[in-house]
């Protein structure tokens, strides 16, 4: 029996990867041209740049169960962010991307596909609640604490974020540990992020036993929903693009 496609699923994929363009545009504008907009650093902005990181990378949860072999497509997916972090150590250091997005969902990919037969035995419900409990209690572990955005729950040691082993720190860095000179432009670490991911993962195993996924096959706009079934050519291609439409228009 054929699969079916759930359209609504590429349409917000595809919003989210066109939300995701203006946002870079706006971006280089702000960092690279020198264009002065005060609400793009402001609470607003970053509400708009949170917004899309949820999107997809709940969406990239969510999908996992629906394709085959998740842990190729993980690989895959983790040696796109691979491939655009050697380009901008090598072409644009100042602007680097380490541990970038496409790192950190082709990550979890792997994880969860790899992992896919032991999650199944989890309760759907159970599975949605800690996940999200944990992503919230983990949000801000990066800046050394436990806790969500200005709610601070206690200290993470110190000692995770000042290893003096080069490759301990890379790894810790991964996790969700950075040091004080890490720098990248586009970072999402395993923590806390795996956790949404999973969240998103849980929440179609839930819909899946409630019978409710049907909903789902309602198209969009064609258009914005070829966007998202193509969003990872896309998203490898977009800066590039976005950088010689500014530079022909600037």
């Amino acid at each position: 029996m054929k699969k079916a496609r759930y359209r609504t699923l590429d349409g917000l994929r595809g919003f989210a990867f066109l939300n995701m363009i203006a946002f870079h545009t706006a971006w280089d504008l702000v960092y690279l041209y020198g264009v002065r907009w005060d609400w793009y650093q402001s609470a607003g902005g970053y509400i708009w740049q949170q917004g899309i990181c949820w999107t997809f990378i709940t969406l990239s949860g969510f999908c996992l169960p629906l394709g085959s072999r998740p842990v190729k497509r993980g690989l895959t997916v983790f040696l796109g962010g691979a491939l655009i972090t050697a380009v901008t150590l090598l072409l644009m250091p100042e602007n680097r991307v380490v541990f970038g997005v496409l790192t950190l969902i082709g990550s979890c990919m792997i994880f969860a596909g790899a992992l896919d037969k032991l999650l199944q035995k989890c309760s759907p419900g159970v599975g949605l609640v800690v996940s999200f409990l944990l992503f919230f209690i983990t949000r801000n572990v990066n800046e050394g604490w436990l806790g969500f955005e200005s709610f601070r729950l206690w200290e993470v040691s110190a000692a995770l974020y000042a290893c003096e082993s080069r490759l301990a720190r890379l790894m810790l860095t991964y996790l969700g540990f950075p040091d004080k000179a890490f720098y990248s432009t586009d970072y999402f670490s395993i923590i806390p992020w795996l956790f949404l991911f999973c969240s998103g993962y849980f929440l179609f195993r839930l819909l899946e036993q409630k019978e409710l996924l049907g909903v789902l096959e309602q198209g969009v706009c064609a258009p914005v929903e070829w966007v998202g079934r193509h969003s990872l050519i896309l998203y490898m291609l977009h800066q590039p693009v976005i950088y010689l439409v500014l530079e022909l228009i600037c």
